[in-house]
């Protein structure tokens, strides 16, 4: 097996531990919507990495950190609503992607990589850096859970216990930004979703319980991650397309076969 398809299966099998874990809650905090935002944020920010000769990691990060900073200052006083200016920083940050890659820097082809990602584009230190973002979200999720689960579904249940929700939310989309920020090298700035979002609300159809879900959602990850993997490298295609065509098809299905349970039942 050649190293680069070594280095990309690591990648995905890496990726499906926070994709699952932090993925869990994200669908049950309804924050897919931020996750995509977060991803696509970071394309300016990639632009500028490769331009400048910069780490991309740090650069998607600042830009991740940006968005949200820009994000609470527009929804202050709720002046904004947070969809509302998650959507206007969004169309705002891809829109200057686009302007610097084509008629700034002219990086042509390269867009492609930044938007849909790329087997080859995965390094050893990208490999280093999820396996750190790996071991972050299994430290997060098991010191917070509660935190978690408790601002989501019971917050006045919460601060009568002393759970210190602001914080534990906080670190949460954190932990969201960091994810999606090692992601970005495998499945590119816009498809963050299909290993943060889409393997955790398929494993949603098929479970209640927060522990099964969790694992569930790792399972799909890892397997839809290592299925687009071997198909990306079979048809010389972005592994980031082949994981959300994989992802949406399995939903499907899944959808498809808990309601017709549902309607049998």
């Amino acid at each position: 097996m050649a190293p680069y398809l070594q280095r990309a299966l690591a990648e995905m099998l890496l990726l499906a531990v926070p994709g699952g874990l932090l993925g869990t809650w994200i669908v049950l905090r309804r924050l897919a919507f931020f996750t995509h935002a977060v991803g696509t944020v970071a394309f300016p920010g990639l632009v500028l990495a490769s331009a400048w000769g910069i780490a991309p990691q740090l650069a998607a990060l600042a830009s991740a950190l940006g968005f949200g900073a820009a994000q609470e200052r527009l929804t202050r006083g709720r002046r904004l609503a947070p969809d509302a200016a998650t959507g206007l920083l969004l169309v705002g940050a891809l829109a200057a992607g686009v302007v610097l890659a084509s008629d700034v820097f002219a990086s042509g082809a390269g867009v492609d990589r930044l938007l849909f990602g790329s087997l080859i584009g995965v390094s050893e230190r990208d490999v280093w850096l999820t396996a750190v973002a790996a071991a972050a979200a299994v430290a997060l999720d098991a010191a917070l859970r509660r935190h978690w689960l408790a601002a989501g579904f019971e917050p006045g249940s919460a601060r009568a216990l002393g759970l210190r929700t602001a914080w534990a939310d906080r670190l949460l989309l954190c932990g969201i930004a960091v994810a999606a920020v090692v992601a970005l090298d495998a499945v590119g700035a816009l498809l963050v979703g299909v290993v943060l979002v889409v393997p955790a609300a398929t494993a949603r159809l098929l479970t209640r319980r927060v522990g099964t879900l969790r694992l569930a959602a790792i399972g799909f990850a890892a397997a839809e991650g290592v299925a687009a993997v071997l198909v990306a490298d079979a048809l010389n295609v972005g592994a980031g397309p082949v994981a959300a065509v994989l992802a949406g098809t399995v939903f499907a299905a899944v959808a498809v076969a808990t309601s017709a349970r549902a309607v049998a039942a």
